[in-house]
């Protein structure tokens, strides 16, 4: 396969310059091989890049020091947003992100991170892992020399943090507001000023007022970022990201170069880490509620009518990518998926959990 240009323009010049020269190259030692992962999370990010830290540290595990991974965090060796391009390329081997980030090579790539009013994290794992997702994925992965494994979800994130109330959609209107994805892209349509700025830039970004109000993930994540420290108004729901995944996505050469016995290690290894990291997520975000409603955030809930102009704008933008055939082809597999889990799923786990939570007095 064609391997496409790597950094051009801008992106060069956000890497401070980097040649092709300066990125190491995939290392074989006496049986030993050395794979450099890029990242888009800053290091330390809450969950986020414990994910990807923990799909290293699997796979040095799993193959007895056999396969080593150096993991370079944003900005140590490409920009956040840089590292798709790096290990398509074959400039990195491995990439920890959020594959939404790259809805600009192909909207496809949404799916496997989420779309608006999409998959919770259940039913994300229920499409990707038995309903064809993983298959689609495959495809469209083949298409940029890349394969790819969920490894990660940050389950159901908040509607975000705000400088001013939302009474009503028009207050999206000139907004200007971080969230990546198409979810921004239906924030758009509502005339929301739309940012795509990396996690580890975004407290800097609503403290210098650069942006009036963010998404990041959930309150663990979020207070670990410290924006309450800026802003008391907390949207605890959102309609972009009810079940995001996180991607490990290796070059595609370098990944057929594995034996079947290290590529089945990079797949349980990445699979460990779609497990842990979810729960990781929903076993801190409780307590962290509590704290920040003791630092005095307000949590607060769209009016419906917000939450109707959601819905309105999200099909706005599911028309406006049914022109590729790709999408309109994962989009048709995703929704047939989703109706058949969400039947059964509202049926048993939400009336179960509804009725528990009364008599139990939750």
């Amino acid at each position: 396969m064609k391997r496409r240009k790597f950094l051009t323009g801008a992106g060069v010049a956000a890497v401070g310059g980097a040649s092709a020269a300066a990125f190491p190259t995939p290392a074989i030692s006496q049986g030993r091989k050395r794979l450099t992962m890029v990242t888009s999370w800053g290091r330390g990010l809450a969950g986020v890049h414990d994910a990807a830290q923990r799909c290293a540290d699997n796979i040095i595990a799993m193959s007895d020091g056999m396969i080593d991974v150096d993991l370079k965090s944003a900005g140590e060796l490409v920009g956040a947003f840089e590292c798709f391009d790096a290990v398509s390329s074959g400039q990195a081997d491995v990439y920890h992100a959020a594959d939404y980030y790259f809805v600009g090579q192909s909207p496809s790539f949404a799916f496997y991170t989420s779309i608006p009013f999409g998959m919770t994290a259940q039913e994300l794992n229920n499409w990707y892992y038995h309903m064809g997702g993983r298959e689609l994925q495959d495809e469209l992965g083949e298409l940029f020399n890349l394969k790819t494994f969920a490894a990660g979800n940050t389950g159901a994130q908040a509607g975000g943090w705000f400088k001013k109330e939302i009474n009503s959609p028009e207050d999206f209107n000139g907004l200007r507001f971080r969230m990546p994805g198409l979810g921004g892209k239906a924030l758009g349509h509502l005339g929301a000023s739309v940012q795509n700025i990396p996690g580890a830039e975004v407290y800097n970004a609503l403290a210098k007022d650069e942006i009036d109000g963010t998404e990041w993930i959930g309150p663990w994540a979020d207070e670990k970022a410290g924006f309450f420290e800026i802003t008391k108004i907390y949207y605890t729901s959102g309609f972009h990201e009810p079940g995001p995944g996180l991607s490990l996505a290796f070059n595609r050469d370098v990944y057929n170069d594995f034996t079947p016995a290290e590529q089945k290690i990079v797949e349980c290894a990445a699979a460990e880490v779609n497990v842990w990291g979810l729960s990781q997520f929903l076993a801190n975000n409780g307590a962290a509620l509590q704290r920040l409603i003791s630092q005095g955030v307000q949590t607060l809930t769209f009016p419906e009518s917000v939450w109707d102009a959601f819905g309105t704008a999200s099909e706005q933008v599911y028309e406006e990518n049914m022109t590729d055939a790709m999408f309109a082809k994962t989009f048709d597999s995703y929704r047939d998926s989703l109706v058949k889990s969400a039947g059964w799923m509202s049926l048993a786990g939400s009336t179960y959990a509804a009725e528990r939570n009364r008599v139990l007095g939750i």
